[in-house]
């Protein structure tokens, strides 16, 4: 039995075309989650899923396995838990018995390997069966449009405006990383179900690469925070 990395990387990016084998501070951009994934100590093991041949190619020379995903279930439409299904059965048929799944996304490379490996250490303590990562936010004043054009103040109401002080805990799901084990994701079809748990990360790791300016952003923010990792030897 063991602990999994499955790092889905498919071929087709609308925002930014070929984002996952984009230059990021020296490196393709997935091959800093799969790094930090090799570097945690509690992980057994790093796969790649992917439909593009090159992004496998790229994956195994910094040392993850490639699994090889149909491309049916590798395009914008296709959901994760797709992905990490299909995956789940590929190991299955290399013998790999899987005790848990962590699932990064490697649009989110502002981390380190520590953070797997508290949120596994966190997972095995609180006996979960899912985990999400998230940030604290405190004082979001968050609205939305209604049907009729009004807008409603989401998460508070604007006529009794609280103190930051007078607010509960809120948790922002950043789309870092997910845990979880196989029976939840075959049983429900979902990342998160039975006891959830959530990992506390700091708010300058919550940032994901979606469109070209956000390459940019988040290099800055990996040279400030993490300047040992983007250091040249």
């Amino acid at each position: 039995m063991s602990t999994v990395a499955v790092i889905l990387a498919r071929g087709g990016s609308q925002g930014i075309p070929g984002k996952n084998l984009k230059d990021f501070c020296g490196k393709p951009l997935v091959a800093w989650t799969i790094e930090h994934a090799r570097d945690a100590a509690h992980i057994d093991s790093v796969w790649v899923s992917s439909d593009d041949p090159e992004i496998l190619s790229v994956g195994e020379s910094y040392g993850a396995s490639a699994i090889e995903r149909p491309v049916d279930i590798a395009d914008s439409a296709a959901s994760s838990e797709s992905g990490w299904l299909h995956a789940l059965d590929a190991l299955a048929e290399k013998g790999v018995a899987v005790t848990r799944m962590v699932a990064p996304q490697c649009t989110s490379p502002v981390r380190t390997a520590g953070d797997f490996d508290g949120a596994l250490e966190l997972f095995e303590a609180e006996k979960l069966d899912s985990l999400f990562s998230a940030t604290t936010i405190p004082d979001f004043n968050i609205w939305r449009p209604q049907a009729d054009g009004t807008l409603d103040s989401y998460t508070y109401d604007y006529r009794r405006r609280e103190r930051r002080q007078e607010k509960g805990e809120q948790f922002l799901e950043n789309g870092s990383f997910w845990i979880f084990i196989p029976e939840v994701l075959r049983s429900s079809g979902n990342r998160m179900d039975g006891k959830i748990g959530i990992w506390r990360q700091e708010f300058w790791k919550s940032f994901q690469i979606d469109e070209p300016e956000d390459l940019r952003f988040c290099e800055v923010l990996m040279r400030a925070y993490l300047p040992e990792a983007t250091s040249t030897p």
